[in-house]
Parts: C-alpha cells; sequence; structure tokens
C-alpha cells in the first residue's frame, strides 16, 4: 500500500492550506479541519491505530467526499485492519475520483492480491506503469501477483527491474532473493540475502528466510544464529500459516521453515 500523502488534496492541506480553500471553496475554518483530520489520521497510522485512522478518513470523506486521498487512505486503514473485501470498495471510488493518478491503483492492486485475483491486480499495476514507467513499487507488486500464479521467473524479472529502477528499494531485493530460492537457485539467493543483511541487519523477512534456507542446506547452527534476530523481532514468523497466506512466501521455503520450527 501506499499512502497518499502527495496527493493534491493532502499535500495541500499539509503544506499550503490556503490555496487548498480557494481552489475547493471551503472556508478557513474547513480548511484547517481538514488539515487536522489529516495530521490525526497520519498520526494514528503510524502508531499503528488502523480503526482510529479509517475514523479520521471517513470525518474527511463526510466533509470532502471528492477527495480521491481520503478514499484511498481509508482503504489502507482497512488493510491495515486485513479487511480488503472493504479497503476494495473505497479503493474504486478513489480510481473513479482520480482515473490518471498511479496510487489508487497500487493500492487496489495490493487488496486485489490479497483476495487472490491476481490477474486483475496485474491489470491494476500495468496502469500504474502506463502512468509512470519507472514506479519501482509497481513492478516489484507485479512480481508478487505473478507469484501468486506461480510464474516465478516472471516475478524474478519485475523485482530485478524494481532493484534498477530503486537501488534503495530493500523490498524488492528481498524478494527477488526469496523468489530465487523457489527457482532451485539457493546458493545465489543465500548469497543474496546475506548481502541485504549486510545494509539491512533488520529486515526480518529476509533473515527469516536465510534461517529457512540455512536449515535446508544442514546449516544449522548458522541457521540458529539468524533465527533469534527474528523472533525477537517478528514473532509471526512461528505461524506458518501466516508465513504461507498472508506473507505468501514460496512453497520450497515454507516447508525449508517448517522444517526448522518442528527441529526435522
Amino acid at each position: 500500500m501506499r499512502s497518499l500523502f502527495a496527493l493534491f488534496l493532502a499535500l495541500c492541506l499539509l503544506l499550503n492550506p490556503a490555496p487548498v480553500q480557494a481552489q475547493l471553496n471551503i472556508t478557513e475554518a474547513e480548511s484547517n479541519q481538514l488539515d487536522a483530520l489529516v495530521k490525526k489520521a497520519f498520526t494514528a497510522t503510524d502508531a499503528g491505530e488502523f480503526l482510529a485512522a479509517e475514523g479520521y478518513w471517513t470525518d474527511l470523506i463526510n466533509l470532502y467526499p471528492d477527495n480521491a486521498a481520503g478514499w484511498s487512505n481509508r482503504g489502507n486503514s482497512k488493510m491495515s485492519q486485513n479487511r480488503p473485501q472493504e479497503a476494495l470498495a473505497d479503493y474504486n471510488k478513489s480510481v473513479e475520483l482520480a482515473p490518471n493518478f498511479p496510487d489508487p491503483y497500487l493500492n487496489r492492486g495490493a487488496a486485489l492480491e490479497s483476495l487472490g485475483k491476481w490477474e486483475e491486480a496485474i491489470a491494476d499495476y500495468d496502469r500504474v506503469l502506463a502512468i509512470d514507467p519507472k514506479d519501482a513499487a509497481a513492478y516489484n507488486n507485479r512480481g508478487n501477483a505473478k507469484a501468486g500464479l506461480g510464474k516465478w521467473e516472471e516475478a524474478i524479472a519485475d523485482y530485478q527491474i524494481a532493484m534498477n529502477v530503486n537501488s534503495r528499494f530493500s523490498t524488492a531485493f528481498g524478494n527477488n532473493a526469496i523468489a530465487l530460492y523457489e527457482i532451485g537457485k539457493s546458493d545465489e539467493a543465500i548469497k543474496a540475502m546475506k548481502n541485504i543483511l549486510r545494509k539491512y541487519p533488520n529486515f526480518t523477512d529476509v533473515r527469516a528466510a536465510l534461517t529457512a534456507a540455512l536449515w535446508a542446506n544442514k546449516k544449522q547452527g548458522e541457521a540458529e544464529s539468524n533465527w533469534v534476530s527474528v523472533d525477537n523481532l517478528d514473532p509471526r514468523y512461528r505461524d506458518i500459516n501466516w508465513v504461507r497466506n498472508i506473507r505468501r512466501w514460496p512453497p520450497s521455503l515454507v516447508t525449508a521453515l517448517e522444517k526448522f520450527l518442528t527441529l526435522k
């Protein structure tokens, strides 16, 4: 998901409220109210208080129903509460209101992915890339959707484009390494994971993946050493169903982690 912080109203409200007042034909008091709601919503989101953030976005939508940012950001709040079907309705409205802006399509694609609608998600990511051919997140997410279809080689191609577009996009580097493991390039995958962790030592997803890969590679001591950090940073990786169905690791890596967790 990507917050529509930079979309017209949100950006103007936070950085330059006077022009918003004029352009939207609202009073200064209404402009200040919208400004406060945006700030409260993002503060709640940063604190992980997604239900509260949803409420603030709802208040903003009630005041200004034609604001695409409000709809898409409320969808993000619902996605953070694992309510993708409800989020999808908000994203649809955001797309309707801002058909030439990439973020509503990107966010809707993520909701479609969570519902297993891979082809529809890919279509939305294609729309993003038609608007902005250098959108690294769209390439990464399209790779995820292709991975959902089991098209791992195509997924890797998208991850690598994302890596080239944005050399600091650590998520794409992690996804690429994990996908390499799935197509049997375990040594290359492990090397890539280690390189990522040198730069981003708290990248829990990659460290968990490295733990599983090392365990499957009979390097139990090294695997156990990496797991200590994972367990401290994010205990969800102990839940193999979460790893398989929510995080959506590839089958071979899920199997490797499951064997590690059961010490088989």
